[in-house]
């Protein structure tokens, strides 16, 4: 077995410490030297659904079922935190050292002992590649990968689009969450909302044969209490059936003044396995319910960026709030036709409901941070589809291994939204230091829009292979169909002209295998938006536009010390923008962002009793090409140039049992003006925790502590629809996990 297959029970993160952003790189680049002294790890308790620890080397004989679930996960690495591997779209699950992508996928012990409450609380804790901005209690989850915005609802469900909850989903019905870094067509086709800076697949829980009943209590400040529980059990002659349950409800009042939120979870596995065949169910209903929901600010030509206030101010009226539902369901099924061929298909279907009442516009109007607001409704309904058949195989030719796949996938949806982006009387002054609110609006829901999407694709892929596996080289194409239409609220009839249009991507990666302990790859891949037609102004008016593709080569390197893992990338993106020409009148999609990027991460155990996890990264986003040559050669708003990132888990030996934790995030400034006029300043964020482990009554308890934002910084982030958010307060969280 190697020792990076080696799996042991993860405690928590590193001792209090102190860092500034200006000694950050020094520290970790001292890492780096440690990981040369990296040690077995000691053997222990696996993560509760991890399968055996499998080979590095290709499997000539066999293929492997990796389409369904947490059933065939790539085993934990050592430390606990991330898997060896995972869903690397088209061509299944995938080692880490023979993907030639960037990739990490993050285990359910540590979505536990993050005590995540959203994917993002996951993704952007440790990874430099991925931004968050640090606000909490808004309508959606925000996260932005390799510079460019991601949109939440671009999530996949074990490779299916549309079926994880839409704005945010709570990570307790997950098994593993993994992210693919940059664009992804050929491996996943366009997502719904056109992000190609990546993907994030999140894998539901199965049940395992070792039967499963775990209760946990959580309390979040100020006065937020929850439960949560997970239940699994197989039956039936060779544990062939299994169900797994988890619900989750918590509710009461945040760190900010005047929010509370309510969050209810539920979902249900069912799975059948048998010799040659499985079959899956994935069933789940949420609920996400904030009052007085943060949101984001404007300013006024000519203002300056103000101080930001107190970090547990609400910028909205504590009568806003914000509510989504979401439910869905997946049939997934497999069947191995030869031990060679291997054929898998999936369809699911959810509905969203979200509704938003509250300050639709609020912008600063001078330099002593006076709030001018207008209070609206907006209300949604969406209800999606998406359905996946596929291939999977392999053969020799000529001393050339082939792994190969095919695939088809559909996603559609209808969207209708309803609302008022102004209410009568609603428009208030206040002040972001001292927030006055007026009465509750009146709300009224009138129908705005319905709009249909149609996405479907076809894609094909092949993975050769000599020198036992040493030399890889993948090659595939996909072409992406795109239909949309839009109809008449009042009338229902169809407008007209809709989109109709189509793109072929292509992409090819080769990865050597230097050594079984260095990995070296490089890749070419596209990934697809949805076009646009001119609008009626233009001279071009009515021209449809298929997909655009944004362009991304990379290369890099991936070295496993057996316990502890580096991997360095060097990237391009280019990614094209639409404008309207000012001199021919002209709408088309000539302009461009251009982001050049390096990343540097680690993982693993390094020492005895120590995990870290963390990189540095670096990324100059350039607006390369605009309308008539407009903030040319500016970098893109949004988006810190460097980030640092670190967390550590340090098992104490005076205390057995006793794991202390950190974490640290630190980054640069980030303009938020086009012309790079206006921007806000860098920060550092210290978070401090401990973890207990113990047997009460011969029941395995674990006690879980941690503090955000340790020093209450008050700071700036920037949020999806505005220039300015204000940063998450200190936040304690507590929890209490039983074994039964």
């Amino acid at each position: 077995m190697s020792e990076r297959c080696t799996s042991r029970r993860l405690n928590l993160v590193a001792p209090q410490f102190s860092l500034n952003r200006t000694c950050m790189a020094v520290h970790m680049a001292l890492l780096l030297g440690i990981s040369g002294a990296a040690v077995a790890a000691e053997p222990g308790k696996p993560d509760d659904q991890t399968a055996q620890p499998q080979s590095l080397e290709l499997d000539e004989t066999r293929i492997e079922s990796n389409t369904d679930g947490a059933g065939n996960l790539p085993p934990v690495y050592a430390g606990g935190q991330v898997a060896t591997g995972g869903r690397v779209g088209l061509l299944g699950n995938k080692d880490f050292m023979e993907t030639p992508f960037s990739t990490v996928s993050y285990t359910d012990t540590y979505i536990q002992d993050r005590q995540a409450k959203d994917i993002t609380d996951v993704i952007a804790a440790t990874d430099p590649s991925v931004f968050s901005n640090g606000l909490k209690g808004t309508f959606s989850e925000n996260y932005s990968i390799r510079g460019f915005q991601t949109s939440v609802s671009d999530m996949t469900v074990d490779g299916l689009f549309g079926m994880a909850p839409y704005y945010r989903a709570s990570p307790e019905m997950y098994e593993r969450i993994e992210v693919l870094k940059g664009p992804s067509a050929l491996l996943n086709g366009m997502p719904p909302g056109g992000s190609v800076g990546g993907i994030v697949n999140l894998i539901p829980k199965r049940a395992g044969d070792t039967p499963l009943t775990r209760l946990t209590a959580t309390y979040e400040s100020d006065a937020q209490f929850g439960g949560h529980v997970d239940v699994g059990r197989r039956f039936g002659e060779g544990n062939q059936f299994g169900v797994r349950f988890n619900g989750v409800y918590r509710d009461g009042d945040t760190s900010t003044e005047d929010q509370s939120k309510r969050n209810v979870l539920s979902s249900l596995a069912l799975d059948w396995r048998g010799e040659r065949a499985k079959l899956s169910v994935d069933l789940f209903d949420a609920e996400d319910h904030i009052r007085g929901q943060n949101r984001g600010l404007g300013l006024a030509p000519g203002v300056a960026v103000p101080k930001p206030p107190k970090s547990d101010t609400l910028l909205n009226p504590d009568w806003a709030y914000v509510q989504t539902k979401d439910k869905g369901v997946i049939l997934r099924g497999e069947y191995e036709l030869t031990d060679q061929l291997l054929a898998y298909g999936a369809i699911g279907t959810s509905k969203t409901d979200y509704k938003y009442s509250g300050a639709m516009v609020a912008t600063v109007i001078n330099n002593a941070g006076d709030l001018s607001t207008s209070m609206g409704q907006l209300k949604m309904e969406i209800e999606k589809t998406s359905a996946e058949v596929g291939l999977r195989g392999h053969f020799d030719t000529f001393g050339i291994n082939h792994q190969w796949s095919v695939n088809a996938t559909e996603y559609s949806d209808k969207q209708k939204d309803y609302g008022r982006r102004s209410v009568p009387g609603g428009n208030w002054v206040t002040n972001i230091y001292h927030p006055v609110w007026g009465p509750k609006a009146p709300q009224a829901f009138p129908q705005i829009s319905h709009t249909e999407n149609d996405l479907k694709s076809y894609g094909i892929a092949d993975t050769m292979s000599v020198f036992d596996g040493r030399l890889q080289l993948t090659a595939g194409v996909r072409r992406q169909e795109v239909v949309t239409d839009t109809y008449n609220v009042a009338t229902g009839a169809r407008n007209k002209p809709g989109y109709d249009t189509h793109a072929t991507t292509p992409a090819g990666a080769i990865l050597f295998k230097v050594t079984d302990e260095l990995s070296l790859y490089a890749n070419y891949i596209e990934g697809l938006s949805k076009g646009t037609i001119a609008p009626v102004t233009a001279a071009n008016a009515g021209q449809v536009f298929a997909p655009f593709k944004s362009k991304q080569k990379e290369v890099g390197l991936k070295l496993d010390l057996g316990t502890f893992s580096h991997t360095l990338a060097l990237y391009e993106i280019k990614r094209p923008n639409s404008y309207t020409d000012p001199a021919t009148n002209v709408y088309s999609f000539g302009g461009e962002q251009r982001n050049r990027g390096v990343e540097w991460t680690f993982f693993g155990a390094p020492l005895p009793d120590v995990r870290l996890m963390g990189g540095v990264a670096y990324v100059d986003p350039e607006v390369t090409k605009t309308a008539g040559g407009v903030n040319e050669g500016k970098t893109a708003t949004a988006f810190p140039k460097l980030q640092g990132k670190l967390g550590m888990e340090w098992d104490t030996p005076a205390v057995e049992g006793l794991t202390l934790t950190g974490n640290v995030t630190s980054l640069s400034k980030q303009y938020i003006s086009a012309d790079n006029s206006q921007s806000i300043p860098g920060y550092t964020i210290f978070d401090v925790g401990a973890r207990y482990a113990m047997q009460i009554a011969s029941k395995p308890v674990t006690f879980r502590a941690n503090i955000s934002n340790l020093t209450d910084k008050d700071y700036w982030g920037v949020p999806l629809t505005a220039s300015l958010g204000l940063g998450a307060p200190r936040t304690y969280e507590l929890s209490a996990t039983v074994d039964f």
